[in-house]
């Protein structure tokens, strides 16, 4: 899913509605998360909230996707929460109703882009002791709806979006088809901040690696390591980059899993050898962590997240590992208590925090793709630098926030540069790609454009080449541009120790809606060097070919060859393929 910023939102032109929920006087009062009383603390300010934003599938009326969110509301107690200062100033959440409302209609202003209206409008709606601190917006256009959901984030964290985004599809669906909108009330955040003030208070070597690390960080919370210019908030930069692709994400997986550390770890180990290359120093961070402990809570809506440290010395991956490890392990307290010697979070200009998330891994899903699913961030001043990590079906992500001046563009710009060159490498260098056979390695990647000359020799270099194959290299290039520029196509070859290009094949997976809806993955031009033939490089290469398939969903792989091929049609028979179809083809 992409990671945005609204001041970045890719928004159609057309008529922005809101919904205006009714709202009941104040009820019962409920616990504050120590979070929430940092967060809402602080006052009312623009850019407290987090949003989605997503596109409507089929044609919606408005008053249906309004019956939607009012049932979204009525599942997700903390969507019928909202704070007020305090006697003693800190802040009170208290109960509310919420019943049904009227649309109103944003007007756009003349030169006024619509990502801004849109930030102006939550700006004002989403703010910490706004009753609700939450808002659906509609944008009509030619080609459909796209609705944006935002909320102050004392109610909901990144998981959450993903819940109330697919609660609310959900009650469109079943509205359409006459059904109960939504199963009964899921398990309400004030339950669980009750359930973590009940707990015991964190053991003595709890607090004394928090003593460690704060003092380490010079008495305050982990900070960048490098200079960030000015330390008063400033006008935020926002760098949003793509790290990996489907296959590189694949790939640091392999070499993580044949490190026996997970992602997160393998990627620690890359932020930390940027950090003692740039600044000398570890990796030292805040890091948030998730507080859904049990399934209980995985489709509740909240703040779900409590702040922990991580502290990473060593560019290793055990001794990454063991670092998260302990960062989450520091993270399952209740903080109210670990950090009150220094009165709370001792927060400090140029603060670091690093957030990760592997949407594959949540029990929570939507169609991030098909829906053109963003999450948003707010705009707002900073003094500090916040990283997060998205990994998903289509890799991994990157957001960075931090202030715009020139020391902080050169130095978290350097890092991020140097940072996103080092995952590339490591997932390009990844054991996933090594072919071994007979006691010889090979490295099957991902072709670029200047293998396409050694790519064009070994398709003429066969017993039919000469006859289909033609001798100008630009044809090959411009049939390049579109094989890459479709994802579902993996253009691979393979180099022997020496780096010299010994074999190719190319891969598709092709959904469909026959078999079940089965995905297949087509194997096509699968050419090995005459040198290397017979040896056993082309079984390696299918059976790699075979996982790239299964990893993408695909449950049949169908390869098509000349019938005058007998060798290789008795290689292919050998690998458990079978002749069930008559392939037919015809010039067009």
């Amino acid at each position: 899913m992409r990671l945005t910023n609204v001041t970045h939102l890719r928004l159609p032109f057309g008529r922005l509605w809101g919904y205006d929920v009714s709202v009941s006087a104040l009820d019962r009062r409920l616990p504050v998360s120590f979070d929430q009383r940092l967060h809402v603390g602080a006052g009312d300010r623009p850019g407290s909230w987090m949003a989605l934003s997503f596109r409507l599938p089929s044609p919606t009326r408005r008053e249906s996707i309004a019956d939607a969110w009012l049932a979204v509301i009525a599942r997700h107690g903390t969507l019928r929460t909202a704070f007020v200062p305090g006697a003693d100033g800190d802040p009170e959440l208290h109960e509310i109703d919420i019943g049904p409302g009227t649309w109103v209609e944003h007007q756009v202003s003349p030169g006024q882009a619509v990502n801004d209206a849109v930030r102006d409008i939550l700006d004002a709606a989403c703010s910490p002791y706004a009753q609700p601190s939450h808002r659906l917006c509609v944008l009509e256009t030619a080609a459909g709806l796209t609705v944006v959901i935002a909320a102050d984030h004392a109610h909901v964290d990144m998981w959450s979006m993903l819940v109330i985004a697919r609660d609310l599809l959900s009650a469109l669906d079943a509205g359409r088809s006459g059904r109960e909108p939504l199963p009964g009330a899921a398990p309400a955040f004030v339950e669980h901040t009750q359930a973590l003030l009940d707990r015991n208070a964190a053991p003595d070597h709890v607090r004394h690696r928090w003593e460690d690390i704060i003092r380490d960080s010079g008495g305050v919370m982990p900070q960048f390591p490098l200079p960030l210019g000015a330390p008063d908030p400033q006008r935020e930069r926002v760098e949003v980059r793509d790290v990996f692709d489907l296959d590189d994400g694949a790939a640091f997986a392999a070499q993580a899993r044949n490190d026996g550390v997970s992602t997160l770890a393998l990627a620690v180990v890359a932020m930390t050898a940027v950090t003692r290359e740039l600044a000398g120093t570890p990796l030292r961070a805040v890091f948030p962590v998730h507080s859904r402990f049990d399934d209980r809570w995985h489709d509740s809506v909240g703040w779900f997240i409590t702040n922990s440290v991580l502290e990473s010395a060593v560019a290793e991956p055990r001794a990454a590992a063991a670092a998260v490890k302990e960062a989450v392990q520091l993270g399952s307290w209740p903080l109210a208590d670990v950090l009150a010697p220094w009165g709370g979070m001792p927060a400090a200009p140029g603060m670091f925090a690093i957030s990760w998330l592997d949407l594959r891994r949540l029990p929570v899903r939507i169609d991030s793709v098909g829906l053109d699913a963003q999450y948003v961030s707010a705009t707002i001043d900073t003094d500090g630098v916040m990283l997060w990590f998205i990994l998903d079906e289509s890799g991994l992500h990157l957001r960075c926030r931090y202030p715009d001046t020139v020391e902080a563009r050169s130095n978290v710009g350097g890092w991020l540069d140097l940072l996103v060159a080092r995952l590339q490498v490591d997932a390009r260098s990844s054991v996933r790609g090594l072919l071994r056979v007979e006691g010889r390695t090979f490295r099957l990647e991902r072709a670029g454009r200047d293998d396409v000359e050694a790519i064009a020799a070994l398709l003429s270099d066969d017993q039919f080449g000469p006859d289909r194959e033609c001798v100008e290299l630009e044809q090959y290039e411009a049939a390049y541009n579109l094989v890459v520029r479709d994802s579902s196509n993996y253009l691979g070859v393979v180099r022997n120790d020496a780096g010299r290009i010994v074999a190719t094949m190319q891969l598709t997976v092709i959904p469909g809606l026959s078999r079940g809806g089965s995905s297949r993955l087509q194997i096509e031009g699968l050419r090995v060097a005459a040198a290397e033939r017979s040896h056993g490089l082309g079984t390696a290469m299918l059976e790699w070919a075979h996982n790239f398939g299964r990893a993408r969903g695909a449950q049949l792989a169908q390869v098509t060859t000349d019938e005058a091929r007998e060798r290789a049609r008795a290689f292919y028979a050998r690998l458990g393929y079978r002749t069930a179809h008559v392939g037919l083809k015809r010039r067009i």
